[in-house]
Formats: C-alpha cells, sequence, structure tokens
C-alpha cells in the first residue's frame, strides 16, 4: 500500500510513511498510530486524499515524534532521547532531498501536551530552514494558534501560508 516506509525498534517507531511521487507533500503531524506499510489509518487515509485533491503525486507523514501511540496522552512524559535525535534525522534528511520542499504543519493543539514536541518543532524549524521549506497549514488554527492537526479536516479548505515557530 505505501512504498515509502521506515521504522525501527521492531516497528514501535515510525519515522515515514507514504507514496513516491513528484510533486510530494511533506506532513508533520505529532505522533504515528496504527498505520503501516501495508495498512492505513483514518488519519494518514485524510492525508492521501487532501494531498491528491492538491495535485500532489506523493505525500511522506512524518511526526514530530516517532513513538507509536493511538492517544498522544499515554506516551511517556520523558522523552526517548534516541529516538527522539533519530527522528529529526531523518525528517532532515528527507525533507533534504527534495527541491522546493513543502511541509504541511499538521501537529493541532496537542503540541502543547508534551514539552518534548514543542522542543521538536522548533528544532526541525531551525534544521530545515537550510531547505527553504514552505511551510503551510490546511484550514485555519486553534484557538490557540496552532496548526489543525489532520485528523480534524474538512475537504473544502486550503493550504495557506503558516509561520512555523523557531
Amino acid at each position: 500500500m505505501f512504498d515509502i516506509y521506515h521504522s525501527d525498534e521492531g516497528d514501535k517507531w515510525r519515522y515515514t510513511l507514504g507514496r513516491a511521487g513528484r510533486p510530494s507533500l511533506f506532513v508533520v503531524g505529532l505522533n504515528p498510530s496504527t498505520a503501516t506499510a501495508e495498512k492505513s489509518d483514518p488519519t494518514v487515509s485524510r492525508v492521501a486524499k487532501v494531498s491528491e485533491l492538491h495535485g500532489y503525486s506523493g505525500f511522506t507523514m512524518l511526526n514530530l515524534y516517532p513513538v507509536r501511540a493511538t492517544d498522544y496522552r499515554t506516551l511517556p512524559a520523558k522523552v526517548d532521547k534516541v529516538a527522539f535525535e533519530r527522528n529529526l534525522e531523518v525528517i532532515e534528511q528527507v525533507v533534504g532531498e527534495q527541491l522546493e520542499p513543502t511541509i504541511w504543519a499538521a501537529w493541532g493543539e496537542p503540541v502543547t501536551h508534551h514539552g518534548y514536541f514543542l522542543r521538536a518543532r522548533d528544532e526541525l524549524a531551525r534544521r530545515l530552514a537550510m531547505y527553504r521549506p514552505k511551510w503551510v497549514r490546511f484550514g485555519g488554527l486553534t484557538a490557540a494558534g496552532h496548526p489543525r492537526h489532520a485528523s480534524r479536516l474538512n475537504y473544502d479548505w486550503r493550504f495557506e501560508p503558516y509561520e512555523v515557530q523557531d
């Protein structure tokens, strides 16, 4: 089903998931859930549909933290430093391989739940700046000013520029 897939630790950590194609859209969510190389999940299905509706032949799902959880609140309070760093390295590598990358910020309000989510967001913005990505959000912002999570969307929305914080 997906030809882009990179995981680690017996598939407990997922770094990338998607479909190859040009142009391609990078999507940064919060943390991976149940989707695998063989099966999608509701969020990834929405991402695939939005990317296709907006002219992207491919997409790569990335996350601020690679540890799988169906509920971000069940993730450990303390960051796994190896998972954190490896995730940032993989994201930098895949984004750096594309000319003029477009990155959809799609982490939602829960980005404030664990401090490491915000640290990852800020570190990604810093590391990716040299590639001059075009950051976008889909639809409006949450009440607190965060880009909406990809599981909470309306297909009639449009991509709009997003200023990622650093």
